[in-house]
């Protein structure tokens, strides 16, 4: 009879140690991919006039003589500061038209955060004199039917709007694929001179800063402390609290992990406490015998509870082996393929971790080994004469 239920053990421990692994391993990294695209093209931390805290498009201009600028000493947790200021207006073809929003940044901006998202072509290059050159995502440039090397003219409103509009010709040198639609139906990006020259400002003044932290996990703090560095005209916004509606469902992915490793713990653990059981019944004899020849009730729950020992190990093993080689399987070949428009990433992320992956085989060797004590408490029960006996 122990055959085929200790089978069932170990495969029932061996399937829910796949699906622990798989779940914290996809739950972490999607968190973790959604956080690094709307930080790359967002910043950790947004620095404004509080006249522009409700719009997307630069109203009022900060200087950039700034204490914090361009190196933040003052918070030793913030690694990187950059100046972008944005403006809205109209890329007009001579087949269609779309409403953007230019994001204008400067020699000091990060590129390192948004080169992994380049699709085709290169990016601009706004260290030396003004250029023309400007970077467009995949979507609008389908929508547009442009491609790298096209020049588009764009039209941005002036504030007066009896003037006519400033009309701006832009050359793309790169198309990027950010999989975040609200960036990527609205963003371009190219030289914040533009916007300085069409808003009329000094070159000293720009719409905003982003800055970066070293620890995302620290962000609401350092948020905390950037904002009681900067003046009081000025407004700190963190991305959790600009786009709260992202990270609080993402907090979502937390309680679906936790459910996840209840249920498949629980599983494992009724597995065992039964395979452990049908052990106890087929070896009463055995029992009887080893406690007439003076064998204790502790030593003989030992025998059996090493053996469920040995039977974990076994399905902990298979279980590994077969998780960890489907998560490099979607790491390095991507099966799994997720729709950008609800979770924001083209295939499902991997976050590969050793450390939590050890975590979770002692979590279940724990559980599974501290649960198995109440079963095997049977054996104290069994009388030496009336289980020799036993048939």
């Amino acid at each position: 009879m122990s055959a085929p239920i200790i089978k069932i053990a170990i495969s029932a421990i061996a399937i829910g140690m796949i699906m622990m692994i798989v779940s914290v391993a996809t739950g972490i990294g999607l968190q973790q991919k959604i956080r690094e695209k709307v930080s790359a093209f967002n910043g950790h931390i947004i620095i404004s006039n509080y006249d522009n805290n409700q719009s997307e498009v630069t109203l009022v201009p900060i200087s950039k003589k700034q204490d914090f600028y361009p190196k933040f000493s003052s918070v030793p947790e913030v690694n990187h500061i950059q100046a972008i200021a944005s403006k809205g207006g109209i890329i007009r073809t001579e087949t269609a038209f779309e409403g953007i929003i230019l994001k204008g940044v400067g020699a000091d901006y990060q590129w390192n955060n948004i080169k992994e998202y380049l699709v085709s072509g290169k990016l601009p290059d706004f260290s030396k004199n003004l250029n023309e050159e400007v970077l467009i995502s995949q979507f609008l440039a389908n929508r547009l039917n442009l491609k790298v090397g096209d020049e588009f003219n764009t039209f941005f409103i002036k504030e007066n709007q009896n003037k006519l509009p400033n009309i701006r010709r832009f050359k793309i040198t790169g198309i990027f694929n950010s999989g975040f639609q609200e960036f990527d139906a609205t963003y371009i990006i190219g030289d914040i001179r533009h916007i300085q020259h069409i808003n009329k400002w000094r070159p000293d003044q720009v719409g905003a800063f982003e800055v970066f932290v070293n620890d995302f996990g620290k962000i609401k703090t350092v948020g905390e402390e950037v904002y009681q560095q900067t003046a009081s005209t000025l407004d700190t916004k963190t991305i959790i609290e600009k786009y709260s509606y992202i990270f609080e469902w993402l907090k979502l992915f937390d309680f679906n992990i936790i459910v996840i490793l209840a249920v498949m713990i629980l599983v494992a653990t009724i597995n065992m406490v039964v395979a452990l059981l049908v052990l106890i019944l087929e070896r009463t004899q055995m029992i009887g015998i080893l406690k007439a020849l003076g064998a204790g009730n502790w030593s003989v729950r030992k025998i059996f509870l090493y053996n469920a020992f040995y039977l974990i190990v076994r399905g902990l093993f298979w279980g590994n082996l077969i998780g960890i080689s489907l998560l490099l399987i979607q790491r390095y070949f991507g099966i799994i393929q997720l729709n950008p428009e609800n979770y924001y990433v083209n295939q499902a992320p991997v976050y590969l971790n050793w450390g939590y992956i050890v975590l979770l085989n002692l979590l279940t060797v724990t559980v599974c080994f501290l649960v198995l004590l109440i079963p095997s408490y049977i054996i104290t029960k069994i009388s030496p004469v009336k289980a020799i006996h036993f048939d």
